[in-house]
């Protein structure tokens, strides 16, 4: 526990035992201060820091949750994050009634409705988990300075990640680059801390502040393209355990080979319980060492899921760092790359219609349930930035839409390393050949018969690359190229010459 914690811990304990006897007598909404929990992206009860340190108050605590999309800058969340918003502060609130607590809602500017909340209230203190985006920082910084101007406690506590940004550093004092070297720094580091416990009760404010409905922030899409997000997910802390359970029973000592293969479920999917921190990052390596000390099999491929969580760290590092990284390239020569405005080409991509089934799988997958498996997102964004030489930000806005773990860190990360121009990035001479990732990967063809219906009776040896296929191989299959299943809209070996020549030119420029 943090000193500040401590001393929370402290002067709580002391104003509960110094005013037993006259708190007995008078009722809570004349005597106390309320202190209120913002939640964000801290969707949760346990190893929640912020609700800990409320709590050790021995005052009555108000959840609150503020909708304002409008203060997240370029990148308010996106229709998929939006679905699964709603239902995971859903869950919060019916987990937050089994305590015979509740959660208050409101909408509009956050700093308006933390002082109408004061002032209704008489609160005098604010807890939050922090955030790292840039209009983030900027708004949480505005808030605990008008806040603590106003002689109201403010406090933010670290609840998303393992390391602030700010810890790690190279001997230089400057911000990593390369993830192995990040991630060697972050191993030396003290052991993160063991999670909190959830609360099993807390004082709540007498009366109630008054909330919106959830349905009031219309979070839900008015048209129902998301029935295969609710097929596949279900957000919440619960289920976020549940989930973390699942992977550690057995599929996380196969992980180094079970990552890769799409069509099995091999990885975590724990993406965007993390995101909306319905699970904190310090549980799920503590539950993962602790399962490698209960079983003596091989450390590696928990140690391979573990450094996954270190990407993300990394992501968040680099995001803190080079806050302008979302929309700009980390390395400065890409911003004069030719890249290719291409909106038809660009649409056959967002619909999965590129003639090539891996990409086109991978795609549908994405549109019906809010999520793509890691391999087939790195097979699916090269071809747009290598292949039709299309901007990574085009692809990085659509991710961005329809992810249901959708993270500006993560996100930033992943598009500029696979265009080549970010952090620790991918070389742009490194260009994904898609029947060969999909002859590697899904070798079988589960993966690309699951969502790409119209080529499931190919026999597998024509299926990663249909057109090969002789015309009474796609008449007996049932599939008419250019009809059932669009022809390539590009070349891949053209293309591959096209984008090395554009990195050339580049190259040339800034040698």
């Amino acid at each position: 526990m943090n000193e500040s914690l401590q001393r929370i811990h402290a002067s709580a304990n002391s104003a509960t035992i110094e005013s037993t006897a006259t708190t007995t007598s008078k009722s809570l909404d004349t005597m106390t201060h309320p202190s209120l929990v913002w939640f964000r992206h801290d969707l949760r009860l346990q190893d929640q820091p912020a609700l800990v340190a409320a709590v050790a108050r021995g005052e009555p605590v108000i959840p609150v949750y503020i909708w304002s999309p409008d203060e997240d800058g370029d990148w308010p969340p996106g229709a998929a994050s939006r679905w699964w918003l709603h239902h995971s502060l859903h869950q919060l609130n019916e987990q937050l009634e089994e305590l015979g607590s509740r959660l208050i809602i409101r909408q509009g500017n956050a700093l308006t409705e933390l002082l109408s909340l004061i002032d209704d209230t008489g609160a005098d203190a604010v807890y939050w988990t922090r955030r790292y985006e840039p209009a983030a920082i900027q708004r949480d910084s505005r808030v605990k300075t008008e806040l603590r101007q106003r002689n109201v406690l403010a406090q933010s506590f670290n609840g998303q990640l393992l390391f602030e940004p700010w810890q790690i550093e190279t001997k230089q004092g400057r911000p990593y680059q390369v993830f192995t070297a990040f991630w060697k720094t972050c191993l030396t580091q003290r052991t993160p801390d063991e999670p909190e416990p959830a609360p099993s009760d807390f004082l709540s404010p007498r009366p109630w502040p008054k909330s919106a409905k959830l349905n009031d922030l219309s979070l839900r899409p008015t048209i129902a393209w998301d029935t295969g997000f609710a097929e596949r997910w279900v957000p919440g802390e619960k289920a976020a355990r549940q989930e973390l359970h699942r992977f550690l029973e057995s599929p996380v000592f196969d992980y180094v080979t079970m990552r890769d293969l799409p069509a099995l479920h091999g990885t975590s999917r724990l993406s965007p319980h993390l995101h909306f921190g319905e699970i904190s990052p310090r549980t799920i390596w503590h539950e993962t060492q602790r399962r490698l000390r209960q079983h003596s099999q091989d450390p590696t491929s928990a140690e391979t899921f573990l450094k996954e969580v270190g990407w993300r760290e990394f992501a968040h590092h680099l995001l803190f760092h080079f806050p302008n990284t979302p929309r700009e390239p980390l390395r400065s020569e890409f911003a004069n790359f030719p890249w290719i405005n291409d909106n038809p080409r660009l649409k056959a991509w967002q619909t999965g219609q590129t003639g090539y089934p891996i990409v086109d799988a991978g795609m549908r997958e994405l549109w019906t349930t809010g999520w793509m498996h890691n391999r087939v997102r790195m097979i699916v964004a090269s071809f747009l930035v290598k292949d039709l030489l299309i901007p990574w930000q085009k692809g990085a806005e659509w991710f961005w839409d329809t992810l249901v773990d959708a993270d500006l860190a993560s996100n930033t990360l992943g598009w500029q390393w696979t265009a080549g121009c970010g952090a620790d990035a991918a070389p742009f001479f490194r260009i994904f050949n898609p029947v060969l990732q999909s002859q590697k990967f899904d070798a079988e063809g589960h993966y690309i018969r699951r969502w790409v219906p119209e080529l499931k009776n190919l026999p597998t040896k024509w299926i990663h690359a249909p057109w090969t296929a002789s015309q009474s191989v796609l008449t007996a299959a049932g599939v008419t190229m250019d009809q059932a299943y669009p022809l390539p809209i590009v070349d891949h070996d053209e293309a591959r010459h096209c984008a090395l020549e554009a990195f050339r030119r580049i190259s040339q420029k800034t040698s």
